[in-house]
């Protein structure tokens, strides 16, 4: 059996490597390899869709040395194991399906709304990383039916608490800002808080369920 190939890694600066995999499934099973036994000197592990951004302390380790036991930990064989509630515990979000695009979605996909929102409900899903805005994240679970590309017009504001599909994922907008999701619904829930510890309640790696709240 062939060995598979291990990430491109890039140095970043004088205290990080940026590691570039073939798509999500790679990025998080290389960081679920690193966070279930860290090599010392390594301080945080920031996923992306395609990237794993390792930083780490050059008192304790070195880039050459790290970038061994990053490709030798890619390389590794994994079994997949199913999400857990992670390390800040099982989020639920109660979400109202009165978003705008709803109906669209139904249209599209050939479902009923009621149709729509039982699948969309139905899975648990994980935060796989954040980005776009302060407390967003990419949640991933969806449906495969209800994996739509982008709008193709998107909205120039979007209101804070929407939750929306693109691109095979789902998500909530923590504040008001453009954006080219799907529309489902909303929720009441604030998603960032700088007061809170952590101040985002998606934080990568928590499990998350969708509880339907009305239409």
């Amino acid at each position: 059996m062939t060995a598979p190939a291990g990430p491109v890694l890039r140095p970043m600066g004088s205290a990080a490597l940026l590691a570039e995999l073939d798509g999500l499934d790679a990025v998080l099973a290389l960081r679920a390899a690193l966070a279930d036994d860290t090599p010392p000197g390594v301080r945080d592990l920031v996923a992306a869709a395609r990237t794993l951004l390792i930083t780490y302390d050059p008192g304790v380790t070195g880039r050459e040395a790290l970038a061994r036991e990053v490709i030798r930990r890619a390389r590794a064989p994994r079994t997949v194991r199913p999400p857990t509630a992670g390390p800040h515990g099982e989020l639920t979000v109660p979400v109202r399906y009165d978003g705008a695009d709803l109906d669209e979605v139904a249209r599209r996909t050939g479902l009923t709304p009621a149709e729509v929102i039982a699948r969309h409900t139905a899975p648990r899903y994980t935060v796989a990383f954040a980005g776009f805005a302060p407390g967003f994240g990419y949640l991933t679970g969806t449906d495969p039916l209800l994996a739509l590309d982008r709008r193709a017009e998107p909205r120039t504001e979007v209101p804070a608490g929407s939750v929306a599909v693109a691109g095979g994922f789902t998500g909530v907008y923590p504040r008001p800002s453009p954006g080219g999701w799907h529309l489902l619904g909303t929720t009441s829930l604030t998603l960032w808080d700088e007061r809170r510890d952590p101040p985002a309640l998606l934080v990568p790696g928590r499990a998350v369920r969708l509880r339907e709240a009305g239409r």
